[in-house]
C-alpha cells in the first residue's frame, strides 16, 4: 500500500550546520499494518512522519501511496487521506469551535466544500454516537468550546476526530507523552480499539519500549537517520525491552544506558 523509496532528509543542507535527519530510508508498508517506531533522541521518528504528512518536504526519493507518488503534494492535500495525531493535544483541535465544529471540519476532511449549514442534525447524531464511545461525557457537551476541555479529553477527540473519515494513513507522533500516565493509558486504550476496529494503517511514534512491544504488529528502530531493525509478528511478541538493548548495541556497537529516553 505505501512504498518509501531511499527517503532522505537534510536540515541546513550545505551549511555549516548541515544535519541529515533521515539517510535512505526504504519502507514497504502493507494495508492495516499497525507499526511502532521507536529510537533515540534525533533518530529521525518525527521527521519521517513529517515527511509523510508534508509538513517537511524531503530532498531525496518518493512516497508512494496506492500507487501514486505524493513526494510533490503539498501538506493540505495530504490530509485528505492522512489522519494526525501530535504531541500536544492542544495542536490536532481548534480551542475556539465547539466539539460538534471541530467534529464537523474533521468529517468534511477531503470534501468539496460549499455554502450550507456547517453541522447538520445527522452529523450531529452521529457524533453523539462517537463520543458516547469515549466515555467521557463528551456526548452531551457538543456546544461547548474545546478549549475548555483537559488535555486528555482534547486528545482523546483528536483521536476520534483523525478516524472520523478513516484515514489511508494515521500518523501517532508520541501522542501520549504529554499526558499523566493515567490518562495516557486511557488514549493508548482508545488508539487500540480504534485501529483495530477500523483497520487503520497506523505509524505510532513512542519513546516507551513497553509501548513499542505491546502495541501493534510491527516495531521498527530508526537510529541515525536509518531503519537498523524492523521486526514484525511472531518476533515482535517474543521481544523483550532487554532483547531490544541487546539488539540495538550488537548493530551500533554502542552503549544506550545513558539515554535515559531510550530506556523508559
Amino acid at each position: 500500500m505505501i512504498a518509501i523509496e531511499h527517503l532522505v532528509k537534510y536540515f541546513n543542507r550545505r551549511g555549516v550546520n548541515e544535519v541529515i535527519a533521515l539517510s535512505g530510508i526504504d519502507l514497504t508498508i502493507e494495508r492495516g499494518e499497525f507499526i511502532t517506531v521507536i529510537g533515540s533522541n534525533g533518530a529521525g521518528k518525527s521527521t519521517l512522519l513529517n515527511c509523510l504528512a508534508g509538513t517537511f518536504r524531503h530532498d531525496e526519493g518518493r512516497i508512494v501511496i496506492n500507487g501514486k507518488d505524493i513526494s510533490p503534494w503539498p501538506e493540505y492535500r495530504r490530509a485528505r487521506f492522512i489522519g494526525r495525531v501530535f504531541q500536544n493535544p492542544l495542536t490536532g483541535t481548534c480551542a475556539s469551535l465547539t466539539i460538534e465544529q471541530n467534529m464537523a471540519l474533521a468529517f468534511r476532511r477531503g470534501a468539496r466544500r460549499g455554502l450550507s449549514f456547517g453541522v447538520k442534525a445527522a452529523y450531529r447524531r452521529e457524533f453523539m454516537e462517537r463520543l458516547a464511545m469515549l466515555g467521557l461525557g463528551l456526548e452531551h457537551r457538543l456546544k461547548n468550546a474545546v478549549g475548555l476541555l483537559s488535555g486528555g479529553q482534547r486528545q482523546a477527540l483528536t483521536m476520534l476526530m483523525a478516524s472520523l473519515v478513516q484515514p489511508e494513513l494515521l500518523l501517532l507522533d508520541e501522542h501520549t507523552a504529554a499526558l499523566d500516565p493515567k490518562t495516557a493509558r486511557k488514549i493508548l486504550d482508545l488508539t487500540r480499539c480504534i485501529v483495530s476496529e477500523e483497520h487503520l494503517t497506523t505509524l505510532m511514534v513512542t519513546h516507551n519500549m513497553k509501548q513499542a512491544l505491546a502495541f501493534g504488529s510491527r516495531l521498527l528502530m530508526l537510529h541515525n537517520g536509518r531503519v537498523i531493525l524492523d521486526v514484525k509478528e511472531d518476533e515482535k511478541r517474543s521481544l523483550t525491552k532487554d532483547d531490544l538493548l541487546s539488539r540495538f548495541y550488537d548493530m551500533q556497537g554502542e552503549e544506550v544506558e545513558s539515554d535515559r529516553m531510550l530506556l523508559t
